[in-house]
Parts: structure tokens; C-alpha cells; sequence
């Protein structure tokens, strides 16, 4: 990949690494260590280099000269309108409130479970304007997930929407409502909107090596886990968007959010990134395809961040809804793979859009690569990427350790500026995910191309990829378990053409049980969220298991995919 117009000259120190490192893939052999090639200018730096806070960094780039007619969001479903302006006034207006009303702290720990709508950027920044720790939540998790999370980390206020409320309740966390309710028992986010004055806040301003946010990831092994973010790590990541958005988009562009924004991917890019750009944003509370068409063609949508599942459903079925995409320029995909025969399907019936996959995870901010030009994604189908400016790479032999050289497999660490800090209250997972030289190992087996291209070949971790979420075995297992009539179980992850991936178990059931496959779906299904039910059960005399007890999960698959094989 060549490097991109306007970037930086190179440094003396960048100019004696050239001379070894491989002008292509990035790859030192010195060092084994794979280099981003491209570099960003001094102009922009400007977010990098600032010592503000993330909130205060994001304000700092709104469009205040147009901000009074300059559009920051627009509501697909009621088309209300928010300008820049008033977005900024919101912000201010809340933290003032969450300050001085309701008297949150610096380094408070603030829970936010809601959907997608135009006042979760609000309410996300104006908690860490008042420099709290945001830790948001998916809505669709059940009463017993969510008081897990409240409960790890150690939450002093909670904000949610009035339908999830009664999740609430039992963990007595003080709560205060998204909107307002017609009884008014709660104080809502939006009261506090209309009624403080945006007041500058006298507060001790948080520093970039403080947490900004806890976000929920089941990392590279095990259950759920809080993913420390600071400051600084989200300060990179919006850096490397607004770069992403300046070398590929214009002001003028429009785009549209259904990807979840207590996600990673969403948090980043439209919570957070997209206001730095001045870009407008049409947000759907919820995906629905037919909804997204309409959208696209009533907006005239430039820009999709999407997942896979949407790619997959756009190939299948928009040439025979109606629809008019003709608007659309360009499609990202991440927070799952998305394979070589969609990709060329995409191609093939939207020639006109730009497909662009990219890699990320919640430890690395959701960034890590990305195709800044679109003739490097078709000339590469099947890759995410190259890296990001302010990453470096290694591909190291799962067996040995050693690093390797481009073309060879192995697991992918990663090291740059979004790393997290670590996991919440959790040395050993810290310590197994990241080495003290501050590289992240990521449990994805991958590898670099001889031009610097990143391909991700399989998941070394136990995660099932569902729709984007991420699933953990274990806390499945753990469930399947507490089952009376459950002697032991193994989750897998059964590949689906919609979905990308469904949880699987084996189980083996208790001396003289009936127990039938729809009494385990449903005794799951009353315990997590919707994405984590499982959806398919064999009942197996034993799991096979490895000398030092653990599931040998690729011999359950290999002779899942067998028995498919046969049947087909």
C-alpha cells in the first residue's frame, strides 16, 4: 500500500528503520515486527498530540463556525433533526445536571443500557464531560447479565431506557431514565436537557491516563470481562477515524448507524469519531433491512459501517426488494470476518459501491486495519486490511513463539496507542492478553501478505462470532451445567450462512434422563440474551477431553461437520 498523499515526512529515525524494513508489507526483519507504512502529518496529529480529555477533545472538533445549520444527526424513524449546535448544548447541559443534581464524580462509574437514538451520544458524552467512567450495556441482556456487569464494574448510577427498567430493580443501583415517562417518578437525561443552562462545569479535568470507559468483551478466553479503556486509548482511535474519513469522505457525506453504539464499533465511530468530521449520521434504533433500504434511498446514505450478516443479506435480496441504492458509495465491514465469496458477490452486484473490511477488536478500540483505497480491497478479496498508522504486528508460531515472516501462519499481537490498559480487577486474564513489552495477543490466527495485507484464517480463542457479538463457551457450559439432569457439556460454534455462526452443545445427560433437545434450548434461552441462545443440541455419552481436562472442542466440530457432510 502506498502511502497516502498528505502524510507525514518521515523522521530521521523513521529513514534509518526504511532501510530495513521491507518497502511493501512493513515487515523488519531486524526486529520480525510488522509496521504500519503510513504515518499521519502534523495536521492530523492535532487530536494525538492534545492533552484534553476524550469529551473535551471531541467538542473541541465540532464544526462551530456552521454549527447552528450543520446537521450532527438525523432520527430514521421520526426524521428529528439534531444540529451541531444543539448537540453540543445537550452535552453540556446534562454533565451540568449529572454534576451538580445528581452529583457525579470524576471516576464515578456510570451504567448505561439503552438502543440506539439521537440522545446516547448525549448522555455517553456528557458522563465523561463530567469525566465518569462510562460503561455501556447491550439492552437485549437479561436481568441476571446485567446485574453481573452493574455489580463488576461497580456502577454508582445507572441510565436506561424506561423498557429496561425492571432489569434494573433488583441490583437498587440509583437510576435515572433516558426520556421522560408520562407518571415522572424518575428524573430523566432529557429533563436534565431542558432544564440546566450549559454552564461551564468547575471540575478537576480527567488525564489521558485515566479510564474513560468499561466496555464488556469475553477477551480472548473465558466470560465476560470489563476492558479498561483510557482516555488516550480512545483519543487514538478517533484520531485514526477522522483520518479514515478525511482520505475517503467528504463533509458532505451522510451515514447511517444500526450497528449497536454500547458496541465497540459503534461507540467508536458514532458516538464518539463521526462528530470530530462534522458528518451527519442517520440512526436506526434497531437493524431491519427492509427499513435500512428505505433509509438509504429517503437520506440518500453515502456510508454504511456494516457486519457481515447485512453484506450477506444486501447480495441475497436487495435486487429483488425495492429499493434505490444509488446514493451509496461506500460499505465498511468489521467485528467479524467476512468471507471471499461474499466479498465477490458484493462486487459483482454493487460494482458502483466501495467495500471496505477492516479488523478490530475491543482491546485494540476496535481498530487495528483497515483498506484506505478500494483498488487495494480488490486486489486483495478475502484480506481486512493493512495496518493502521501507530500499530505494529507480529505473527508469532503457536507452537514455538518465534516470530515469522509474511506468508507464514501464526497468532496475530498487536501493539499501538488504542490497546487497553487491561482487564477490570482481572491480573491473570491481563497478564495471559497482554506482555509486558505492551503487546496484545489476540487469539486470531492470521498472517501478512508479501504487500502488507492482513488475512485472518481462523479464530485460535473459543469465542463464538454471532451476528458480530461475541459468544463464550464457557459461560454456556457454566449454565448447561447448573441443569439438574446435565452431567457435563461442550459449546461449539456451528457455521450459518445468516448469522456467521451458532452456539452448539453436547451434552450428556444424567442416568435415566428424558431430557430433549427443546427443554435445553429453552432452559438457555431463559438465561442470556437472545444472540447467545443455543440453537442446536446432540446428547453424547462423553465430551472428549485432553489429558489436563480440557474440551477438545476442534474434535466435537470435525465430527459435527462429518455427520453434516453425511447428510447432505
Amino acid at each position: 500500500m502506498s502511502i497516502e498523499e498528505g502524510c507525514s515526512v518521515p523522521n530521521e529515525e523513521t529513514r534509518q528503520r526504511s532501510h530495513s524494513v521491507h518497502r511493501t508489507s512493513g515487515f523488519d526483519p531486524r526486529t520480525e515486527i510488522f509496521n504500519s507504512l503510513v504515518e499521519l502529518n502534523e495536521r492530523q496529529k492535532i487530536l494525538t498530540d492534545c492533552n484534553l480529555d476524550v469529551a473535551s477533545c471531541v467538542l473541541s472538533q465540532f464544526p462551530h463556525a456552521l454549527a447552528e445549520s450543520r446537521i450532527a444527526l438525523i432520527d430514521a424513524a421520526t426524521n428529528c433533526q439534531i444540529s451541531y449546535a444543539h448537540l453540543y448544548r445537550s452535552i453540556r447541559s446534562l454533565a451540568y445536571g449529572l454534576y451538580h443534581a445528581v452529583g457525579v464524580r470524576k471516576g464515578d462509574v456510570v451504567f448505561l443500557v439503552a438502543p440506539n437514538s439521537l440522545l446516547y451520544p448525549t448522555i455517553s458524552l456528557a458522563i465523561l464531560s463530567v469525566g465518569a467512567i462510562l460503561t455501556p450495556a447491550n439492552p437485549l441482556n437479561t436481568t441476571l447479565e446485567i446485574a453481573k456487569q452493574v455489580a463488576d464494574s461497580g456502577a454508582k448510577l445507572a441510565i436506561c431506557a424506561p423498557e429496561e427498567l425492571h432489569k434494573l430493580i433488583p441490583t437498587k443501583l440509583p437510576t435515572m431514565l433516558t426520556t421522560k415517562t408520562s407518571d415522572g417518578t424518575l428524573l430523566s437525561a432529557e429533563e436534565f436537557i431542558e432544564c440546566f443552562d450549559p454552564i461551564d462545569l468547575p471540575l478537576e479535568r480527567p488525564t489521558q491516563t485515566d479510564t474513560a470507559a468499561v466496555l464488556y468483551s469475553s477477551g480472548t478466553t473465558g466470560t465476560s470481562k470489563g476492558v479498561i479503556l483510557t482516555h488516550a486509548n480512545l483519543i487514538s482511535v478517533i484520531s485514526l477515524l477522522k483520518w479514515s474519513v478525511s482520505a475517503s469522505s467528504s463533509q458532505n457525506d451522510v451515514f447511517l448507524c444500526f450497528i449497536p453504539m454500547f458496541h465497540i464499533y459503534g461507540l467508536a465511530f458514532f458516538v464518539l469519531g463521526l462528530f470530530c468530521s462534522g458528518i451527519t449520521t442517520v440512526v436506526m434504533q434497531r437493524f431491519d433491512f427492509q427499513a435500512m433500504l428505505d433509509v438509504i434511498k429517503v437520506h440518500r446514505v453515502n456510508n454504511i459501517p456494516a457486519v457481515p450478516p447485512v453484506i450477506l443479506a444486501l447480495v441475497k435480496h436487495a435486487s429483488n426488494m425495492k429499493c434505490d441504492l444509488s446514493s451509496l458509495r461506500r460499505v465498511g465491514s468489521g467485528a467479524a470476518p467476512l468471507s471471499k465469496e461474499v466479498t465477490d458477490g458484493f462486487r459483482e452486484k454493487f460494482p458502483w459501491v466501495e467495500l471496505r473490511q477492516g479488523y478490530g477488536l475491543t482491546e485494540t478500540c476496535g481498530a487495528a486495519s483497515f483498506f484506505a483505497l478500494d483498488e487495494d480491497a480488490k486486489a486483495h478479496s478475502g484480506s481486512c486490511g493493512s495496518l493502521l498508522p501507530h500499530f505494529s504486528a507480529k505473527i508469532v508460531d503457536i507452537e514455538t513463539g518465534s516470530p515469522l515472516p509474511p506468508n507464514k501462519e501464526g497468532e496475530l499481537w498487536l501493539r499501538s496507542p488504542t490497546v487497553m490498559k487491561g482487564y477490570l480487577r482481572n491480573e491473570e486474564a491481563t497478564t495471559v492478553t497482554l506482555d509486558p513489552e505492551g503487546w496484545l495477543r489476540t487469539g486470531d490466527l492470521g498472517y501478512f501478505d508479501e504487500d502488507g495485507f492482513l488475512y485472518i484464517v481462523d479464530r485460535i480463542k473459543e469465542l463464538i462470532k454471532h451476528n458480530g457479538y461475541q459468544v463464550a463457551p464457557a459461560e454456556l457450559e457454566a449454565l448447561l451445567l447448573s441443569h439438574p439432569q446435565i452431567v457435563d457439556a461442550a459449546v461449539i460454534p456451528l457455521e450459518n450462512e445468516e448469522a456467521g455462526q451458532v452456539p452448539m452443545a453436547y451434552v450428556v445427560k444424567a442416568s435415566g434422563s428424558e431430557l430433549t433437545e427443546n427443554q435445553v434450548i429453552r432452559f438457555i434461552a431463559d438465561q442470556v440474551a437472545p444472540y447467545k441462545k443455543v440453537r442446536r443440541v446432540g446428547f453424547i455419552s462423553t465430551i472428549p477431553k485432553s489429558a489436563a481436562g480440557k474440551i477438545l472442542r476442534k474434535q466435537l466440530i470435525s465430527q459435527t461437520q462429518q455427520r453434516l457432510n453425511s447428510r447432505l
